[in-house]
Order: C-alpha cells, then sequence, then structure tokens
C-alpha cells in the first residue's frame, strides 16, 4: 500500500471513529446546563435549553483534533495489520 492510500484509510477510519464516538458522553461531573459527547476531545454539546431553540452545538476544533487523533490511532493500527501480513506471508 502506497503512502497517499495509507493516509487515505487513516484519515477515513479516523472520521469514522471520530463519528461513532458521538454516542459516548463525556461530560465533566461539574458543568450540568449541557452534555458533550466525543473522546478523546467532546466536539458535541448538547445544552439544556427550551425546546424552540436548536440545542446542538459543534466544536471545529474539537472535532478535527478528535479526527486526527484517531487517524494516528487507525494509521498505526494498519500499519501493523500490513506489516504482519507481510512476515506471514515470507514465513510461508
Amino acid at each position: 500500500m502506497n503512502v497517499m492510500k495509507h493516509t487515505l484509510s487513516s484519515v477515513l477510519g479516523g472520521l469514522v471513529v471520530t463519528l461513532v464516538t458521538r454516542k459516548l458522553s463525556n461530560t465533566p461531573p461539574t458543568l450540568l446546563a449541557a452534555t458533550q459527547y466525543g473522546h478523546p476531545f467532546a466536539w458535541l454539546i448538547r445544552l439544556q435549553i427550551p425546546s424552540q431553540y436548536f440545542p446542538w452545538r459543534i466544536d471545529p476544533l474539537n472535532f478535527l483534533a478528535d479526527v486526527a487523533v484517531w487517524s494516528v490511532i487507525v494509521g498505526i493500527a494498519v500499519f501493523l495489520v500490513q506489516k504482519a501480513k507481510k512476515s506471514s506471508r515470507k514465513k510461508q
């Protein structure tokens, strides 16, 4: 796998994992007026405000930081899987 494919798969994998973490609450115990979602950085915030207002807020910097962290983790995982496949082919 060349560098471009590896980078693209890492970023797409990081984006998918980031979007999956929107279901995981990341609210500090001291915060009472909102619920935060996303790991390791809270990027999706639901405010406890009246229903006539749109309660969802997205923090774009935390979202990009979350995608970057998960992209690095996915990139390392893809690299290790490729390396394991190559070593198993050499043994055969």
